[in-house]
């Protein structure tokens, strides 16, 4: 396949109007770049169902267990997304999304060769410099292929990769790990990644800038902005804010959970890593997938209508979020515990579509990358940065309290940060049309 759509000679960037896409094409990269973002989040996540394995071996706190899971992985993967975003908004998309997975799998696999707690930061740290390249030029290229009116559904579709990313995490790293230990789960897990990096590489082409907004020439032409002039121009506007807010309130709940649910279904209730995994790759697979699928789905359906209800959807679902999971951690019962966890699950990632979709439609074509890397800075410092961190720490505050049960309430504390985020998206509405108009009668899309 060429290496660029519609592509001419001589034009700025190499990004001239595109001939178009046929639907079945469009399908297809979509389908190419959520395996890309499944990868990632099986090699992400799979450290979650290890955690008790490894903290035996390495004989580590919660508190280090905490900091290898958030704040080790999130500095690298949230900051180095900036310059790469940059570079993706100036350079061929496609080949650094197959060269950050080709990365983040090739490190994922060393994870399973270390030897101390210093080792395994090192390549966590590596997989966090991996999948800093993956999402935001995907994001950027999916926005080139659908339609503002399909966006935010593409976007969800995208997303689903998080859900199964962690069904495969889950599923394959519980039973890995309890069949033939710990390491082999890193192994398992790594290798499938360079035959998706390869899909990327050779079987996807690059998307002209503006193909689906029907762009200017002019507006294809314009220089890519520098990082300072993207973060003014979202920052002055206040729905980005309370949309930023929103999903990193969300995601320090959302990764707090994750990462965390299998060490407390183990000390609470003697569950068995393969038992854990099966569980938890069942419903956060299916149903997380549902929720993030049916999310983006509703978003465009009355978003049509009304384009707040991309942020009231999330916010209706943050809202019924919170007493499921304060039931779940003060349930006795294992099989009640994991019933009151359908919907936290459902939500787990459902406010990434609509998200990504209004942070696209608030800069300009060369912005979107670096608008993506924007958000996903400020979500993933908070969520995935402090989220596991929060909880490994209280854990170890109220073990002279709780004893076994002190992760249980760890757990429970965070997670009324969903009424946090519910308030920050229905605040986001409120000026989220003037914002898009604003931006639309500036030429920005």
């Amino acid at each position: 396949m060429t290496d660029r759509a519609g592509a001419v000679s001589g034009a700025a960037g190499g990004a001239a109007p595109s001939l178009g896409f046929t639907p079945a094409y469009r399908n297809y990269a979509l389908f190419v770049l959520m395996l890309g973002y499944s990868a990632n989040y099986v090699d992400r996540q799979i450290l979650a169902v290890l955690l008790e394995p490894i903290k035996l071996e390495l004989g580590v706190s919660d508190t280090m267990l905490g900091f290898l899971s958030g704040i080790t992985f999130a500095i690298f993967y949230a900051t180095l997304g900036v310059p790469i975003a940059m570079l993706a908004d100036r350079t061929n998309r496609r080949n650094i999304v197959a060269a950050a997975i080709t990365i983040f799998s090739t490190m994922t696999v060393a994870c399973g060769f270390v030897t101390s707690f210093a080792q395994l930061a090192l390549a966590r740290i590596g997989v966090g410099i991996g999948e800093a390249g993956s999402s935001p030029p995907s994001h950027s290229m999916i926005s080139d292929m659908f339609p503002p009116e399909k966006r935010a559904g593409a976007m969800g579709i995208y997303s689903l990769g998080i859900n199964i990313g962690i069904l495969i995490g889950f599923l394959v790293g519980g039973w890995v790990s309890q069949w033939y230990g710990w390491r082999a789960a890193f192994f398992v897990v790594g290798g499938p990644g360079i035959v998706i990096a390869l899909l990327v590489r050779f079987t996807l082409k690059e998307p002209s800038r503006g193909h689906a907004d029907g762009a200017s020439a002019q507006q294809v032409a314009a220089a890519a902005p520098g990082f300072m002039e993207v973060w003014k121009l979202l920052w002055a506007q206040k729905s980005f804010r309370h949309i930023a807010f929103g999903c990193a309130t969300a995601a320090f709940s959302g990764y707090a959970g994750v990462t965390w649910i299998p060490a407390f279904l183990i000390r609470s209730f003697q569950m068995t890593p393969g038992e854990i995994g099966t569980w938890l790759a069942l419903i956060i697979g299916f149903v997380g997938g549902a929720g993030t699928y049916v999310t983006g789905w509703l978003a465009d359906r009355y978003g049509k209508g009304d384009v707040r209800w991309n942020l009231w959807v999330v916010a209706i679902i943050m809202f019924l979020c919170f007493p499921f999971s304060v039931g779940m951690y003060l349930s006795s019962d294992k099989y009640w515990a994991l019933a009151m966890f359908l919907l936290p699950a459902f939500a787990g990632a459902a406010y990434i579509g609509p998200a990504l979709a209004m942070t696209q439609g608030l800069v300009t074509l060369r912005m979107r990358a670096v608008a993506s890397a924007v958000l996903f800075l400020i979500l993933n410092l908070i969520g995935m940065g402090l989220g596991p961190q929060a909880v490994g720490i209280l854990s170890d505050l109220y073990n002279d309290s709780f004893g076994q049960e002190s992760l249980r309430y760890a757990l429970l504390t965070v997670m009324f940060v969903w009424i946090w985020a519910g308030i920050h998206f229905v605040l986001g509405a409120r000026t989220l049309k003037d914002d898009l108009a604003r931006a639309k009668a500036h030429g920005l899309k």
